[in-house]
Parts: structure tokens; C-alpha cells; sequence
């Protein structure tokens, strides 16, 4: 389904109004009425994935990206293909790394598992990107997990979804890492971080701290593709909040035909 804007919401924010069908019906419709024309499918209750692509298509909305465990990925990866082609949707993204791999060890270990994913799934015409929280940036020794990570993985068959605040609640520079690790991102994770009452909060995008300019200008010159609205927790309503990190990024031009970026500090 043909979009042309570039910002899409993580549903995972909106995991307390998406519990039966009904509710993602309902979700999908607000959503789309505060402007949004595509979503990250994360955080549903259970759904057929044949009534799913209805609403999607439904209220005119694309599938840009998931969220699918490890281990189902593994499993299953003809039925995760089929869901994905059924739904339009060609990008994966792995949500977190299973426990076990929290080593020097096994972030190699790991990296060599998404390599073996990357080449199951790329031949089915889908991408497998991981998505970082915060206990990648542990160090050992030299490296931290993340670089392990991607150090050991192949960029044709592994990608990134760097998540903004969690790279900088780990003490990372998210414009840095974005820059690092170029054009094997299609999608980014876009929240902000605050801070409120001498504690860290996650906040709508432009509402925090984090550094705006230097982000958007490193995904524009990586060419990243889907820019994710994703708020864990939010002070707002889950809506209201999407619909202002929305706001803020179109009024920095992310959704310009050109791209044309203006100053977010302004």
C-alpha cells in the first residue's frame, strides 16, 4: 500500500487499546485520523493476520515494519513470510536479544545468529533489523555489546533499528551511532528523553532533550526509510503523544518531498 509520508507509529505504544481485534480496528482508525499513514504491527493481542490486513487496508494504512521474537523467527519463517507478503510488509525487526547471549561471547554468538536469519529470510524478499534497548552499550573491555553485535554480523543480511533514547539512556550519541552504521537502517526508533522531578522520562520527539538537528541529519544523509514513532511510556495520553512527536516532525520537514530539514532547535 503506497504511503507518502516517511513517519509511522509503533503500535507497542498503543499495547493497552490493541488487545482484540476490535480494539486494533479502532486504534487504526485514530490513528489514522491524527494523520498517520503507517505503523510498526508490535504489542497486538491476537488477530488473524487475514483480518489484520483488512484493517489495514481498511483505513489506508501501510505495514511499514514488526516486531517478531527470536524464536519465532526461527521456527517459522515460512509462516512469518507469508503473514509479511499478506500484509504488504517487508522489513522484520527483532524486538531484544534472548538473555543467554548477554556476553562478549554471545554477542558474536548472536550476530552469527542474525546472519543465519538474514539469509533465510532475505531470499523471501524481507529485511531483519535489530532493535537495541539499553544493555547493548555494556562494555567489554574494548567494545561495547552493540559493536560486537554489528561487528559480527553482515550489513547485507543483518540491519539496524537504532532506538534513539535507549542509545542515549546507555550513554551512546544517537546521531553517532546512526552515522556509524550508514545505510544498513531502514527504519528508526524516534523517541525523546526529559527529564522531570530528577528523573529520566521518556518524551514525545521535541519535547525532551535529546539532539534533534544532529540526529535527522545523519538519517537523511544515511537514507534511512521508516522514521518510527515509539513512546514506551508516555505522560499523555498514548495518542496525544504520537500525534505530537508527529507534529514535531513535520514541522522540521521530515515529510518535505526533498527532505528538506529545518532547524529543530528553532
Amino acid at each position: 500500500m503506497p504511503t507518502q509520508s516517511r513517519i509511522a507509529a509503533q503500535m507497542y505504544t498503543l499495547r493497552d487499546f490493541t488487545k482484540t481485534p476490535a480494539d486494533i480496528a479502532t486504534t487504526c482508525a485514530k490513528l489514522r485520523k491524527i494523520g498517520f499513514e503507517a505503523v510498526q504491527a508490535s504489542g497486538l493481542g491476537p488477530i488473524e493476520p487475514q483480518e489484520f490486513a483488512r484493517i489495514l487496508q481498511s483505513e489506508g494504512l501501510t505495514c511499514c515494519a514488526t516486531h517478531v521474537g527470536f524464536e519465532k523467527l526461527k521456527e517459522n519463517p515460512q509462516q512469518v513470510a507469508e503473514e509479511h507478503h499478506l500484509w504488504g510488509c517487508r522489513h522484520i525487526a527483532v524486538p531484544s536479544m534472548p538473555g543467554e547471549f548477554r556476553s562478549a561471547e554471545g554477542f558474536a554468538n548472536f550476530a552469527r545468529e542474525l546472519n543465519t536469519l538474514g539469509k533465510i529470510y532475505r531470499p523471501l524478499g524481507l529485511t531483519v533489523s535489530y532493535h537495541n534497548h539499553a544493555f547493548e552499550l555494556t562494555r567489554y573491555g574494548p567494545a561495547t555489546g552493540l559493536e560486537i553485535l554489528y561487528e559480527n554480523s553482515k550489513p547485507s543480511l543483518v540491519k539496524a533499528e537504532i532506538d534513539t533514547y535507549w542509545i542515549q539512556y546507555g550513554g551512546g550519541d544517537p546521531a553517532a551511532w546512526i552515522t556509524r552504521l550508514g545505510k544498513r537502517q531502514p527504519l528508526v526508533h524516534l523517541k525523546d528523553m526529559g527529564f522531570v522531578d530528577d528523573k529520566i522520562v521518556m518524551a514525545e520527539v521535541g519535547e525532551g532533550n535529546l539532539n534533534w538537528p544532529a540526529i535527522l541529519k545523519a538519517l537523511k544523509r544515511v537514507q534511512t526509510q521508516w522514521y518510527i514513532i515509539e513512546q514506551d511510556v508516555c505522560r499523555r495520553d498514548p495518542f496525544e503523544s504520537l500525534r505530537i512527536s508527529q507534529e514535531h516532525l513535520k514541522a522540521w520537514g521530515v515529510d518535505a518531498p526533498d527532505q528538506q530539514l529545518v532547524d529543530a532547535t528553532a
